[in-house]
């Protein structure tokens, strides 16, 4: 992606694309993830950019991880090799997170790597969802303290520590450090 605008435009195209690829209209998108139907229509015409955790619960709804919503192939090709330069990021526009999607498009893996900077002071709370029951993830530290919040308590991470959790049990994430956390997220769609 060149810039922010053109991120929000193919974001914008894939829930549209992913939404009716599922025969599913605004008002059941809407429902099934608990994002009112104006907000959704206003992220499909690039005119509203999603918070990771909203973007999550439509992501969520349409049966799709962040991880593979962001793996938006720009010219059909697949390659098991991806450099990072060509790697996908996006910026929350509210909270400040910067997600990087390390993995190469188009694989078929039910894996999905992600890079993350999570900003000093930042929060994103992730509430439960039916529809990513079946994820999991693991959360890798590499730098700075990042305190999660699960189903099965609360964890303060430093770095090289690894938390696995249920990503439809619902979690939260909290930089009470002065620096960016720095992590990577390991996704597996197939969890079973």
């Amino acid at each position: 992606m060149e810039n922010e605008t053109d991120l929000e435009c193919a974001i914008g195209e894939r829930v549209r694309q992913l939404r009716t690829g599922k025969g599913m209209t605004l008002d059941e998108l809407a429902s099934a993830s608990g994002v009112s139907r104006a907000m959704i229509s206003r992220i499909e015409r690039a005119e509203a950019s999603p918070t990771a955790p909203l973007l999550s619960r439509i992501c969520a709804a349409l049966g799709q991880s962040l991880s593979s919503f962001f793996a938006m192939e720009e010219d059909g090709s697949r390659s098991p090799f991806l450099r990072r330069d060509g790697q996908p990021v996006w910026r929350d526009p509210i909270i400040g997170y910067q997600r990087r999607s390390v993995s190469p498009p188009g694989t078929g893996s039910a894996v999905d790597i992600v890079e993350v900077e999570f900003p000093p002071g930042g929060r994103a709370s992730f509430p439960p969802q039916e529809a990513s029951r079946g994820m999991t993830q693991h959360v890798w530290l590499l730098d700075g303290v990042l305190e999660m919040t699960t189903a099965d308590g609360v964890y303060r991470m430093a770095p090289g520590d690894c938390l696995f959790m249920h990503v439809g049990a619902g979690h939260s994430f909290y930089n009470p450090g002065g620096i960016a956390a720095r992590y990577v997220v390991v996704f597996d769609r197939g969890y079973r």
